[in-house]
């Protein structure tokens, strides 16, 4: 695995923990300003690199994967109309992959938690504006 931190690769890690959850193309367009030459296969090598070496976490969803700079435990919610991701600012149950393994015997690697529904925005526009 390529450990060597590339001056593009470190601003396609800021550029990730700098926005919320960004999907590739985002990280494109943020990067178009400072990296004209970081076409979308250079954006997704090194956002597939990021992810194995840890520093990023992927979002796998229905659409375009996102990609996460925090890497403290938490939850998110996610936005079956925009398909925007957010953090969900509660309280991690602690130790919950050890309750699965304690009573299934399956052996939990990791887990997500994601909440689906519609963020406010969506809301609002769905209402008529409201």
């Amino acid at each position: 695995m390529e450990r060597r931190n590339t001056r593009q690769r470190q601003q396609i890690l800021d550029t990730v923990r700098a926005l919320d959850h960004p999907d590739a193309d985002e990280i494109c367009a943020a990067l178009a300003g400072e990296q004209p030459r970081a076409g979308r296969a250079t954006v997704y090598r090194n956002l597939n690199l990021l992810v194995q070496q840890g520093d990023i976490r992927r979002i796998e969803t229905a659409g375009a994967d996102r990609y996460d700079g925090c890497l403290r435990p938490h939850y998110h919610l996610h936005c079956r109309c925009c398909g925007r991701v957010f953090d969900a600012h509660m309280p991690v149950v602690e130790g919950l992959d050890k309750q699965l393994q304690d009573t299934d015997g399956f052996a939990v690697e990791g887990y997500t938690i994601e909440f689906i529904g519609l963020c406010p925005a969506c809301i609002k526009l769905k209402s008529g504006g409201r």
